[in-house]
């Protein structure tokens, strides 16, 4: 049977640019149709981002490992009850459930002095993006807040969470500024893509054009450091501009060991197209 697709495939010619990207190109042919490998991985690729969509977020580990970080924590849920009606329901998706604004509530500063930093790690629409990259994330974060620069609210753990369900928790912890960890739309190629949402004076009824979003974190993706790089620079300027969004532009510069340029040229040292 190898005998047989060896002798039907017929190869794509710029075959040698995939090994560059994870992007479906030059996948070839077989005859007019896609050849049986490319099929069964691209089965397999939509298979596994149905599967994150589906998986439940690990509220016991992330649990865990915020107390094995000494970091205070709340576990909330939004209005949602279940995944079906979070999928189908979006705005349910984007509040609380009573109980848990009654819990946030209690939890807000004795004085009650608003918080700086409200850090919020939600399913979205991939909790297994959240598994694999919250925590090293607050790993790369937290020891660049200073707690004398920064107070931090408990950290809120969210099961069927939207983004805008952040509004909700930062009112209801009488937070200035919010980060919302959370797993995004899975690709075809990223079933573990994880998104940080940032919004200053947040508020039920904020529009996503009063967001910074900081996208595509994964281990194939944007670097946990560098993502934490950008996340202090935003919130940095967010705290002294006093906004955040379309008026907050990314300019903060890359950490050197992120900007080394290729010793190559691709284009130039591939083989030749026949």
């Amino acid at each position: 049977m190898d005998d047989q697709d060896e002798t039907v495939l017929i190869p794509d010619r710029w075959a040698q640019l995939r090994r560059f990207t994870s992007a479906r190109i030059a996948l070839g042919r077989a005859g007019s149709s896609l050849p049986t490998h490319a099929h069964l991985e691209f089965q397999l690729a939509h298979a596994r981002a149905r599967d994150a969509v589906h998986h439940a977020l690990p509220v016991e580990s992330l649990s865990a490992g915020l107390g094995a970080r000494d970091l205070q924590f709340e576990l909330v849920h939004s209005a949602a009850p279940d995944r079906p009606a979070y999928l189908q329901r979006p705005d349910l998706g984007r509040r609380l459930d009573t109980p848990s604004r009654a819990a946030l509530q209690a939890q807000r500063a004795r004085d009650d002095a608003p918080f700086d930093l409200a850090l919020v790690i939600a399913d979205g629409l991939s909790a297994f993006a959240i598994e694999r990259n919250a925590l090293p994330f607050l790993d790369a974060l937290l020891p660049q807040l200073p707690p004398r620069s920064w107070r931090l609210a408990p950290v809120v753990i969210a099961e069927q969470a939207r983004v805008a369900l952040g509004d909700d928790i930062a009112q209801a912890l009488n937070a200035r500024m919010v980060a919302v960890l959370i797993g995004e739309r899975p690709g075809l190629s990223s079933p573990d893509s994880m998104g940080i949402y940032l919004t200053w004076q947040p508020r039920p009824g904020t529009t996503d054009a009063q967001r910074n979003c900081i996208s595509n974190i994964r281990r194939e993706g944007l670097h946990l450091d560098l993502a934490a790089e950008k996340l202090l620079w935003l919130m940095t300027e967010a705290r002294r501009r006093q906004l955040s969004g379309v008026s907050l532009k990314d300019e903060a510069q890359a950490p050197q060991e992120h900007l080394t340029a290729p010793a190559t040229n691709f284009l130039l040292d591939a083989p030749s197209i026949p």
